[in-house]
């Protein structure tokens, strides 16, 4: 069993059976590819230093476990601003399109922020157990992320979970404070489901994350709810944290609809 998410291969990336996500066998986890396109962003040349604040993903497809390509540009540069856009491939398919603000990074002189008690950690958190079946023992949601709950569980209803990458996302490299951030927030729907995995579906079909700072340490903290509408339309929101407190937001649209 590979000790990565992803394996380089000239311009591929090559995903593991801890790729795999818990709608289809032959399909990856929304995470995994995710974090590659926030990795392609952060690996963007700019005339000052910058950090992604903000990436949006789209899904035109499932991304099937199979090796990958990413690229991203940057379609605008400044001293103080960046909007990027990566794509990521699988073939000739293009499956997830994103774009990505970059805003430049310096010290500034700000007034003392009001403090907030610091959430549950990990170190108070439940392991969790996965109970939406399937029949294979590895994947994104098994074996790839570890996952504890500090409030709420794998039943229905709004949670605060923790997420800690078990293994480096590309064989070889350090996962940032992004990618980690972004696999993260791609669980929202998930640990704050309002149905039953064997009843219905309710996948997402985007995700955009917000960073008003990046979150320190391994474990990033998901704090979230999902709303239905009975036409079939849903969204998942959720506070994204670090042992110290907020970091940002996730955002999820929802297609739901009965099995």
């Amino acid at each position: 069993m590979s000790d990565a998410i992803f394996t380089p291969d000239g311009d591929a990336l090559i995903p593991s059976e801890h790729a795999r996500g818990p709608w289809d066998p032959g399909a990856m986890h929304g995470g995994a590819p995710c974090a590659l396109l926030a990795r392609a962003v952060e690996r963007l040349p700019t005339a000052v230093p910058m950090r992604c604040v903000r990436l949006s993903v789209e899904f035109a497809a499932a991304v099937p476990l199979a090796p990958v390509t990413v690229s991203a540009t940057l379609r605008r540069g400044g001293r103080r601003l960046g909007l990027a856009d990566a794509t990521l491939r699988a073939g000739d398919t293009e499956v997830l399109r994103a774009t990505a603000t970059l805003l430049r990074t310096g010290a500034v002189d700000l007034p003392p922020a009001p403090q907030e008690p610091p959430p549950p950690g990990p170190e108070e958190a439940a392991p969790a157990r996965w109970t939406g079946g399937g029949e294979h023992p590895a994947g994104f949601h098994l074996t790839g992320m570890e996952l504890r709950f500090a409030r709420g569980d794998w039943e229905r209803g709004a949670a605060l979970a923790w997420f800690r990458l078990r293994m480096p996302l590309v064989a070889g490299e350090e996962p940032s404070a992004l990618q980690r951030a972004v696999a993260a927030a791609d669980f929202g729907n998930g640990v704050s489901r309002a149905l039953d995995f064997a009843t219905h579906l309710f996948v997402n079909t985007d995700l955009t994350v917000h960073l008003h700072r990046e979150p320190v340490g391994e474990w990033v903290g998901v704090d979230a709810r999902t709303d239905l509408d009975p036409t079939g339309t849903g969204q998942a929101t959720s506070t994204l944290l670090d042992a110290r407190g907020r970091v940002g937001t996730g955002a999820q649209s929802l297609y739901v609809d009965g099995r």
